[in-house]
């Protein structure tokens, strides 16, 4: 299979890097000086698991000089770069491509869906902590790598053979691919932990070891998570596991001063995924008139602080 990588961060750069080294024809789709670093020296990953991965050399372009039709194109950039991603999809995918969105909000693969028609845009998600070091160099300090994709109900499941070949690549790669037969279930589950780490964290600018121990931070990611669970219930989701011990599981073996990629972009003043991580929730929740009040809160402290 051909993978595109559309955005190198932590989450692409960790996956196409783990594929490429599989031996997966992989192209990264990156900019700037991060592409520039790609393009002399490789693409290294950090981890603390495996040592150091370098891949050199890596097929490495921008979007606009990317001419190729993947057989998987991996969306990986942040919510607000979606509309780039949409129009890249539109150019190069075929009717054959599976369109792998992996980010943080909940129901991406919809919206792409909505705007690609005739082409094939699954849902997914990832468990993964990874970030830029530096341009080329992507850290990841945690061993967990785990991506779950599938079809929403009522979708043409017509590349499903494709997807089950995909799960089991991934997992020659050393990363655990799951090919779901409840993807929105799974979506929100993993969702239910990234956005009230990344809500609270940005709140009370707390990084890992802040949640912890008991106090303020801890009660706040609880009462978060419970709100996603609440909402899921009005979607008619069944969740198999307590979503609160779970998040409180995967947050008490992070490493101590880990902050969100949310927390990054917003102390570096830029966009960031506030709108799709936190005003999403309030849009759910009075959609299906389920109270989110630690949501709106943050919401409303958000709007006041200006976060984009």
């Amino acid at each position: 299979m051909k993978f595109a990588i559309v955005g190198t961060g932590g989450t692409g750069g960790t996956i196409g890097a783990y594929l490429a080294l599989a031996g997966n024809d992989v192209t990264f789709i990156a900019r700037g000086r991060h592409l520039a670093a790609i393009r002399e020296k490789g693409l290294a990953i950090r981890t603390a698991h495996r040592g150091d991965i370098l891949i050199q050399p890596a097929k490495a372009c921008t979007m606009e000089e990317y001419q190729d039709t993947p057989d998987v194109m991996f969306i990986c950039v942040k919510y607000y770069g979606l509309e780039d991603a949409i129009a890249l999809a539109r150019r190069t995918a075929g009717p054959d491509t599976l369109i792998l969105p992996i980010l943080n909000v909940f129901g991406t693969g919809e919206v792409m869906q909505e705007r690609l028609p005739d082409l094939t845009c699954l849902d997914g998600c990832m468990y993964i902590f990874a970030k830029i070091l530096e341009p080329g160099v992507i850290e990841q300090p945690e061993k967990i790598l785990r991506i779950i994709f599938g079809f929403r109900p009522g979708q043409d499941n017509r590349l499903a053979p494709k997807a089950r070949e995909l799960e089991e690549i991934l997992r020659a790669a050393d990363i655990r691919g799951h090919f779901s037969d409840n993807i929105r279930r799974d979506a929100l589950q993993k969702f239910a932990f990234v956005s009230p780490m990344g809500a609270a964290g940005l709140y009370f600018d707390a990084v890992s070891d802040d949640f912890q121990q008991e106090g303020p931070e801890r009660e706040m990611f609880i009462g978060l998570i419970k709100e996603v669970v609440a909402l899921g219930s009005a979607m008619g989701l069944v969740f198999e596991k307590d979503l609160v011990e779970t998040g409180l599981k995967l947050i008490d073996a992070f490493k101590p001063g880990l902050r969100t990629s949310m927390q990054r972009d917003v102390l570096a003043k830029g966009p960031s995924e506030f709108d799709g991580l936190v005003n999403r929730i309030v849009e759910l929740g009075k959609h299906y008139h389920v109270p989110v009040p630690l949501y709106t809160k943050i919401s409303e402290w958000g709007k006041e602080k200006g976060i984009q």
